[in-house]
């Protein structure tokens, strides 16, 4: 079976230009089964797809949900939550990362970093938590060892981190624009119909097949150094929003793990973790 692990359509992510509808046309067109929808901090492209495609059009294709999280120190890692766990924590960024795995694993999901090799401060192995604390690899469940937004030493990065640390690779096109759909892929040795069937895969550490062709008309090719403002505003805006949602999401935290009566991002900003 073979799909897009890393995807981002216009009804969840807003730098994207391409629906939900649209992303799917071309996906089949170009031999896809599936594919994941990971929008930068929200389930909104995948509700949107659920309350007016799922069962009316394209019953032939497989739309799972993911989500692209904001960490406030490890950069962008792609969650995946079994089917019918609902975390509107997720759709908080700024938690630490050794934070979001807890929560992750707690609550029966997998995450692994995106694009783990490339721009500072979108990517694990650029991040001062990496250099802190390389151990944490160890907790991811898979890693995406191949994006086509990215550069070839970017995913060669990534490749290696990923057996290095014997994670399950996966591959995603990071697409936000049409021309780019369908350039990375993901191949399943078997169908899934679901995110829990997923999971169960990755944690078998079933081998997928990764691997497309690289996409060279991204924004950072294009502004070439001044792309380097754009990385630090990233960090600034990321940073900024971690502090304004942090009571939303302390407050989150006590509704969906009520059985905690410590706050672990407290207990996390203490040292104590």
């Amino acid at each position: 079976m073979k799909i897009d692990m890393h995807c981002h359509v216009k009804e969840g992510s807003v730098d994207s230009r391409v629906s939900v509808e649209e992303y799917i046309t071309i996906l089949k067109e170009k031999g896809f089964q599936g594919m994941v929808i990971t929008d930068h901090n929200t389930y909104n492209g995948y509700r949107y797809w659920k309350e007016h495609i799922k069962g009316k059009r394209h019953t032939d294709f497989v739309v799972l949900k993911g989500i692209e999280y904001d960490t406030r120190d490890a950069g962008h890692i792609l969650v995946i939550m079994p089917e019918g766990v609902k975390m509107k924590l997720l759709e908080l960024r700024g938690m630490p990362a050794p934070v979001l795995i807890d929560l992750v694993h707690r609550n029966g999901g997998v995450l692994g970093p995106a694009h783990p090799c490339g721009e500072k401060y979108l990517s694990f192995t650029n991040t001062k938590r990496f250099y802190k604390s390389p151990e944490l690899m160890k907790r991811f469940d898979f890693v995406e060892a191949f994006n086509c937004c990215e550069s070839p030493e970017s995913n060669d990065g990534a490749m290696k981190l990923a057996e290095k640390y014997g994670k399950v690779k996966v591959g995603g096109s990071d697409s936000h624009k049409t021309d780019c759909i369908g350039k990375a892929y993901t191949i399943l040795p078997e169908p899934v119909t679901c995110e829990t069937e997923l999971i169960s895969m990755i944690h078998k550490k079933t081998k997928f097949q990764v691997g497309g062709t690289f996409y060279t008309k991204t924004t950072k090719e294009k502004m070439g150094k001044i792309n380097k403002i754009l990385a630090y505003s990233f960090w600034v805006y990321n940073k900024s929003g971690e502090l304004l949602r942090r009571h939303g999401r302390n407050s989150k935290m006590e509704e969906e793990n009520p059985f905690d009566p410590i706050d672990p991002i407290e207990l996390y900003l203490q040292g104590k973790e």
